[in-house]
């Protein structure tokens, strides 16, 4: 590492690589965020998943203040982050072919839904089959993934293919591979992982691009408030009972 301390030398990597997805995603983020209002406009329902570490950024975007309240957790038990002991056991889950057919045929997917799907890497069995599974439905697909692994990596899938490769949108995070943004000669791995940070500004990026897309069509765009000003749950309840057969998260 150059000078600095090893805070200030994050926060300069992750700076750099919000700049990035900024300046080079931004006509992603538009077509993402439009699609996702389309979605709305349509009587469609929104869904995000991601595994491990990646559904962190999923779940960020659900009942949410300041965010959609139809955004919908599509959950895999053992797999939402590292709530399962041994924690490697969801690492596992995701190379298990058939666990998203498993899921999708559970779930209240449909077409016309829209899902976003989070996978740093997108090579494992679980992110790769539940984009095939859900276009094979009817449903469209986000992908926000980094690119980066589908060139200097191998997919984990039988059909070799990634995330990236059966998406309507791609939102490319630029994660390096290994996902560690500072060396130290003192330190024998990489390390300060940074995807969280970037994965989950592009969701809100998204987000936002969504809200005020239907905001310029003259629709109303179904936001949450937070429960803990005043007037929150009066707004939050009226929003809720208007979209309620478009919000699972409270069954």
């Amino acid at each position: 590492m150059s000078d600095g301390t090893p805070a200030d030398l994050f926060f300069d990597a992750a700076i750099g690589l919000l700049q990035r997805v900024r300046e080079e995603e931004a006509e992603a983020i538009t077509a993402a965020g439009t699609l996702l209002a389309d979605t709305v406009a349509a009587g469609g329902r929104l869904f995000a998943f991601g595994a491990g570490h990646s559904s962190l950024a999923a779940q960020d975007v659900v009942y949410r203040a300041g965010g959609l309240a139809l955004m919908n957790l599509l959950a895999v038990p053992g797999v939402v982050g590292v709530d399962v002991t041994p924690a490697t056991l969801g690492s596992a889950l995701e190379r298990v072919d058939g666990l998203a057919s498993a899921v999708l045929d559970s779930s209240p997917l449909r077409a016309g839904d829209a899902l976003v799907i989070i996978s740093l890497s997108g090579r494992n069995a679980l992110p790769v089959e539940m984009a095939q599974g859900a276009r094979a439905l009817g449903v469209r697909v986000i992908g926000v993934t980094s690119v980066a692994y589908a060139a200097q990596t191998e997919s984990r899938h039988s059909s070799g293919t990634f995330l990236k490769d059966h998406c309507d949108i791609v939102l490319d995070s630029k994660i390096a591979v290994g996902d560690a943004e500072l060396t130290l000669d003192t330190i024998p791995a990489p390390f300060a992982p940074a995807s969280t940070v970037v994965t989950a500004a592009l969701m809100q990026a998204t987000m936002a691009t969504t809200a005020a897309t239907l905001a310029d069509r003259g629709i109303e765009p179904p936001l949450l408030r937070s429960g803990n000003v005043d007037g929150g749950h009066d707004w939050n309840r009226r929003v809720m009972t208007e979209y309620g057969d478009r919000i699972f998260y409270r069954h």
